[in-house]
Parts: structure tokens; C-alpha cells; sequence
């Protein structure tokens, strides 16, 4: 996909050959492989073992804003999922203590709920904010029980990911990205 941080999903119902716009895919057809690119940002896998639904999304910190996992969560719903059947997976991402933000973005999350405060950080006047545990918060609060996580840091050189932040922090032309799947066979 040509993913452009945004909470646009698109459902697959049959193999696509043309580059598709977006930060979401879903679909219940099997043998089609649904794949996220990342290099810092969230990649988050669903799976309905009941209904045989599958959605992977991409979610930095303007998709997980827009709330693009529970867009999602929300067509499973509409296509006959229970939030008791859900399994979601929050892929490696960028750790809370190596992601950086300014002023501005704290502030559009709180406007957005007070209670986003406790996703952020303040170490010797710099704002570090926590996408992963986000992302999690926005799930727990809509009633998905079934939510794992995989703790690894995409920032950190030694778990062999790629990272748009350290790549920039090194000057490096180009960072790489890691790529998540999920398909039912």
C-alpha cells in the first residue's frame, strides 16, 4: 500500500495487482496475504477465528489519533465479529524512551481526552510519548480483551529493525522498513 498516516481502510475481495492508498486492510478471504510496512510506526494484526476475518493496519501517531484500529475493530463488529473473539497483536514499534515529541502534539492529544496524559513522558524538559501503550489504552477502552503485545523497540539497534528516527539521528539516505503479514490459509 501507498500508506499515507491515515485511518482509510480498504477491504480486499480478491488479490490486487495495482498499489492501493491507505493504512488499512481487511478482508475474510482466504490465501490473501494482508501486509504492513513500518519503521518506527505501530503495525497492528486482527483476527476473528470465528468469522475468518483478518484487517492489518499501519499506525503511527497520526493513525492511532484517528483511531484507525477501532475503525476496524468497528467492521468486524458490522460483520458479525464479537469483541470477546477478537485477537489483536501490536507489532515492534518505536519505544516510548526514544520517541521524542514537541509541545504541540501533547497538547492536540489532551484536547483530544485529559486522560491521554498518562501516555506521555517528561525527562529534563523533552516530551516522550508512548504509541504502543496508546494504541493499547484505545482498545482496552473499546472492550477488546484479547490484545498482545510485542515488546520490541524499533529505535534500539540491537532488535535488528528498521528505524526511520535512528536512521535520520545517523543521517542515513535511506531506513528500511519492516514488513508485518497475516492471511488465512
Amino acid at each position: 500500500m501507498n500508506q499515507i498516516h491515515s485511518n482509510k481502510i480498504i477491504h480486499v475481495k480478491k488479490p490486487i495487482k495495482k498499489k492501493l492508498t491507505g493504512d488499512g486492510l481487511i478482508t475474510d478471504q482466504h490465501g490473501i496475504a494482508l501486509g504492513i510496512l513500518t519503521a518506527d510506526c505501530a503495525p497492528i494484526l486482527f483476527y476473528d477465528p470465528k468469522m475468518k476475518i483478518i484487517a492489518a493496519a499501519h499506525a503511527g501517531w497520526r493513525g492511532a489519533y484517528k483511531k484507525i484500529a477501532i475503525k476496524i475493530i468497528k467492521r468486524f463488529l458490522i460483520n458479525g465479529s464479537f469483541l470477546k473473539n477478537l485477537n489483536v497483536v501490536i507489532g515492534p514499534c518505536i519505544a516510548q524512551n526514544h520517541y521524542e515529541v514537541k509541545n504541540d502534539l501533547k497538547k492536540k492529544f489532551i484536547k483530544q481526552s485529559p486522560k491521554n496524559i498518562i501516555y506521555f513522558k517528561f525527562v529534563k524538559n523533552k516530551i516522550f510519548f508512548s504509541l504502543r501503550d496508546y494504541i493499547k489504552g484505545q482498545l482496552i477502552n473499546f472492550g477488546v480483551k484479547n490484545i498482545e503485545i510485542i515488546k520490541k523497540d524499533t529505535y534500539n539497534i540491537k532488535n535488528n529493525f528498521f528505524s526511520s528516527r535512528r536512521s535520520l539521528k545517523n543521517n542515513s539516505d535511506d531506513y528500511g522498513r519492516n514488513i508485518s503479514l497475516i492471511m488465512i490459509k
